[in-house]
């Protein structure tokens, strides 16, 4: 990011001084009458008390007798003397702190306990005092605020948990601060001379007060009057030296102790004006604003002797304490707070890699799912399963042996399945998943019950969780964050642990957002109350619905169901056994307040007090799985006061709200957010501003598509051809001769091209692997997070691209092989083949094409199919490369047309009565696809029509063999299996019971 221009340095360190203004006759005043309050409160008040009163305290400890009697005026009045002596002391206890705070320059004093207004008062008193002198000014907010201020430190319970949110990250500076800041470094620029005479204001870090932290967005409420200003003070003290060695590089990273230069129109109590020669600051922290001033990156970039001293480069006071102020850093932290980066974590995200140009241009893909890794995992692992499960339901109902394929995705559909492929990150779901399982399961062996969780930060380096309360030390390898009620654990320790099938502990985590490469995940399940969320109607339903895709597909959860409530029916075609739909808030209430009622009289009878205790005990039932409510539009008043009344108790009982408001202040709501035009989330009483998660209207109805697109047709029914779905055809004649030949079912062979450079042949190999086994095109992007799934520059991509160009060459009329389609996605020459499209292409013609009506065809076609199966897909490639084809469904497609291919085979074989040649095909295609009921049923017919009983009886032992190995003997054979047994072999059962 740009930084912002600053004056020119001087050449030595010279903080500017704040201007002066005259003091008028009011400030004398105020000073004056300060000064008769105080002395009437330090001194008059102990001074009436001795005269009037006298001692208090009884000459002598008092009897049982004494404290019998009745109380008379004197004995009450002694009483109240003592009353009156105790607030004196602790009101003249905050002026002398106030007033040592304020001589020395060391900003916020230490504060009283059970102190809130005395101190507020005597800080107050003792500012007007003396406003006349050189720094009070600044000091100290005005009278008028005491009563406002006393209320900002002391929150609501709710929101001063939430306030260890991690909070107020800063994003790039806005426009507006960058002009503000350039606009004050011209003006002191311009000022010349003058600045010797002006003064820099600064604002120390303060220590957490109970559970409240100190946030820059709170220090720019209060001393610049927005909170959205923070970006400023981020910009003034980014990458500058603290004097506790660290330095600011997230606005979400800030440390007691730490000094913040503030812009020049800061106002209010707390603030710190440094001249260079102000007799109430010590020389110990005029060396500290040495320091810090030269350590600032423009002054190290001009030397030692052009030190930066225009103002704009700050100061630093004495650290006090280590303790991180904001509950989770974005930058990964050792135990002592330093920043670190893990030594095994490679090579920098992909986000940190790329160049401006690669950011500007995503050829069309959605950033909003590139974006969102762990929704984009989600999604892509739940569309893999939904086409795996397609495909073998369509292949046990095929007819004429002939799994229909499925439907390549066009258009929007494409393009938003090629985001996924780009900004999935199955490693970060994988790491989430073991991590919280690990937990558990460490915790179940300690004879401990998991804590509740609020949310949960996720980098690229580690994982923190946020308690409700403090838990205690955490099982290893788990450590303990910036305070008690933060659990960490590195990424690189995360193991995959034995959990005996326990259920996920904490299944209603889902993405909110993020601030760089840092993932806030809130626990919707844990929230003690309702969750509202405003906006405009459109940014709501956007973010309902990534939360709602994101808690159908994720990874993390097991047991999980998910309300939408007047909107997303179409969704439930994501995940139909996890999402259900209802109409309006009446149907919500209804459902809702007989399951809350079940689920409390549940809890008691278990004896449980949460679903926490219950979900990773003994009796895991299905009634401790989350329920998670999402309701789109703002209920009405009385509908909204019965669904506060039914959220109150929601965090023990595991059922989480989260409800659409028109505006902020919808009745119950515990934490509110909002979601601004641009796509930002916030929540500033929570400390929280992020890029929000977001699935636009466009976007969630191409994901539904290629969800719906995945299901096969229904029974009966078959779907229009669609010509630019269908899978491609090679020419099979001799005119149709490849230029290039790859092998890719078996090892890794091409042909009719040289050896490409050693050291790049293995990227050149997988690129083109993967460009065959997607005829229809490979997005630019998709290419690379493929190659690189760490990421690559722009450069690297596009240099790759041409070197594989260049390898594939032209074809004889001078086209390149590899072209660029109008989508911008990269597409083969047809004069480059793999084995597979003519496996395909046999298969087709041999069943639907000119092998259908003539039986010597056919049986040619198939027998020249099946000799190309030299074993799986890419059997020896290298270990840590194509990681890409765990995304595909290839490794299901294959063995299932490997399979139809043998059957078409072998019906033709038994069809001529050749039951040995049926038998032979079929075993040549058992290695590829062992786990196919059809083929064994085949056999099994192959070898009852030989006629051979002993080849009956030891293909059935085998195949009954074969399924015990599979499901380790828990299940019987298949129904279909077992029919076709008892018609061929009635014996085969006695036969199995003996064997058992």
């Amino acid at each position: 990011m740009a930084r912002t221009a600053r004056p020119s340095p001087t050449s030595t360190p010279q903080p500017r001084p704040l201007p002066r203004g005259r003091r008028t006759a009011g400030d004398f005043a105020k000073a004056f009458l300060a000064f008769i309050a105080l002395a009437g409160l330090v001194v008059g008040v102990p001074a009436a008390l001795a005269s009037f009163v006298g001692w208090p305290l009884p000459s002598e400890i008092p009897s049982l007798a004494t404290l019998q009697q009745e109380i008379t005026t004197t004995v009450f009045i002694k009483v109240l003397t003592v009353v009156v002596w105790v607030a004196w002391a602790q009101f003249t206890a905050c002026v002398l702190v106030e007033v040592k705070a304020e001589l020395s320059g060391v900003g916020v004093p230490t504060r009283i306990p059970g102190a809130g207004p005395s101190q507020l008062l005597a800080r107050q008193l003792v500012a007007a005092l003396l406003l006349v002198g050189a720094t009070a000014a600044s000091f100290t907010p005005g009278l008028s605020q005491l009563g406002q201020t006393y209320e900002d430190n002391h929150r609501p319970t709710v929101a001063a948990a939430a306030q260890q949110t991690p909070g107020d990250l800063a994003v790039q500076a806005t426009q507006q601060a960058a002009e503000r800041i350039a606009k004050e470094a011209e003006q002191t620029e311009a000022k010349g001379g003058q600045s010797a005479e002006q003064g820099t204001k600064f604002y120390r870090i303060q220590p957490p007060e109970g559970r409240h932290h100190d946030s820059l967005w709170e220090i720019a409420q209060r001393h610049l009057d927005d909170g959205r200003r923070y970006h400023e003070i981020y910009e003034l003290n980014k990458d500058r030296l603290q004097p506790d060695g660290s330095q600011l590089s997230q606005a979400s990273l800030i440390r007691p102790g730490w000094i913040m230069e503030m812009p020049a129109d800061a106002h209010g109590g707390e603030l710190v004006e440094m001249p260079d020669a102000s007799p109430k600051v010590s020389e110990d922290v005029r060396e500290q604003i040495s320091d810090y001033t030269q350590s600032s990156p423009t002054a190290q970039q001009d030397g030692a002797g052009q030190q930066g001293g225009s103002g704009e480069q700050g100061g630093g006071l004495d650290a006090a304490g280590d303790q991180i102020t904001q509950p989770i850093s974005v930058v990964p932290q050792a135990p002592d707070g330093s920043v670190e980066r893990p030594a095994d974590s490679g090579p920098a995200p992909a986000a940190e890699q790329a160049t401006p140009a690669q950011e500007s241009s995503s050829f069309g893909l959605s950033d909003a799912l590139m974006g969102a890794p762990l929704l984009a995992a989600g999604l892509l692992g739940a569309l893999g399963r939904r086409r795996r499960a397609a495909l073998w339901q369509s292949a046990m109902r095929a007819v004429g042996g002939r799994t229909p394929d499925l439907m390549t995705p066009t258009g929007a559909a494409a393009d938003v399945q090629d985001a996924l492929f780009v900004g999935a990150d199955p490693d970060a779901v994988r790491d989430l998943d073991r991590a919280l399982r690990g937990l558990a399961a460490a915790l179940g062996a300690e004879n401990r019950t998991l804590p509740t969780v609020y949310a949960a930060w996720l980098t690229d380096g580690e994982l923190h969780l946020q308690l409700a309360h403090p838990a205690g030390q955490p099982p290893a390898p788990w450590q303990l964050g910036q305070d008690q009620t933060f659990w960490r654990i590195l990424r690189s320790d995360v193991v995959e642990a034995e959990t005996d099938g326990a259920a996920a502990p904490y299944p209603g985590l889902v993405s909110l957002g993020s601030f760089d490469d840092a993932r806030l995940m809130l626990n919707l399940e844990a929230v003690p109350g309702i969750v509202s969320l405003s906006g405009a109607a459109a940014d709501r339903a956007a973010v309902l619905a990534s939360v709602a895709a994101e808690l159908a597909t994720n990874g993390w959860s097991d047991r999980l169901t998910v309300t939408l409530v007047g909107f997303g029916e179409e969704l439930g075609a994501l995940a139909p056994t996890r999402i259900r739909h209802l109409e309006d808030t009446a149907a919500l209430l209804e459902t809702m307040g007989a399951e809350t009622d079940q689920r409390r009289r549940a809890l008691g009878n278990a004896g449980h007090d949460s679903v926490l205790t219950g979900r990773t005990g003994p009796a895991q039932h299905t009634q401790w799985a989350p329920h998670l409510v999402l309701l789109a539009e703002q209920p009405g008043e009385a509908e909204a006061a019965q669904i506060a009344e039914l959220a109150s108790d929601s965090g023990r009982l595991g059922i989480g709200y989260l409800v659409g408001a028109g505006s902020t202040g919808l009745p119950g709501a515990t934490w509110e957010l909002e979601i601004t035009s641009d796509g930002r989330l916030l929540a500033p009483l929570l400390g929280l501003e992020l890029q929000a998660q977001q699935l636009p209207q466009e976007l969630h109805a191409a994901v539904v598509e290629l969800f719906t697109d995945a299901d096969p047709a229904p029974e009966g029914q078959e779907r229009e051809p669609d010509r630019a779905r269908m899978p491609f055809m090679v020419d099979i004649s001799e005119q149709g001769r490849p230029a290039v030949y790859a092998r890719l079912v078996g090892p890794y062979e091409v042909m009719g091209l040289d050896d490409p450079d050693g050291e790049r042949s293995p990227l050149l190999h997988e690129a083109l692997a993967m460009l065959l086994l997607h005829r229809e095109g490979v997005h630019p992007r998709v290419l690379a997070s493929a190659l690189w799934p760490r990421g690559a520059t722009e450069d690297v991509r596009d240099s790759l691209i041409e070197r594989l160009r260049g390898w594939l060459g032209n074809d004889p009329d001078g086209t390149p092989r590899l072209a660029t389609d109008d989508t911008g996605r990269l597409t083969l020459a047809r004069s480059v083949v793999s084995d597979l499209d003519v496996l395909r292409t046999l298969h087709h013609e041999a069943t639907a094409g000119s092998g259908a009506q003539r039986a010597s065809v056919r049986e040619r076609l198939l027998t020249d199919a099946l000799a190309l199966v030299r074993g799986p897909l890419l059997a020896d490639r290298p270990a840590g490369r194509y990681g890409w084809l765990s995304h595909e469904i290839i490794d299901a497609r294959l063995p299932l047309l490997v399979a139809d291919v043998a059957l078409a085979l072998s019906e033709h074989h038994l069809g001529a009565e050749h039951p040995e040649k049926a038998i032979e095909a079929l075993n040549t295609a058992l290695p590829s696809a062992p786990s196919d009921e059809r083929l064994w049923n085949e056999q099994l017919r192959a070898a009852h029509a030989t006629g051979d009983a002993a080849l009956l009886e030891s293909t059935a032992e085998s195949l009954i063999a074969h399924n015990n190995a599979l499901s380790g003997g828990a299940r019987g054979l298949p129904p279909r299996t077992e029919a076709l047994l008892d018609e061929l072999l009635p014996s085969w059962r006695g036969t199995e019971a003996a064997t058992g």
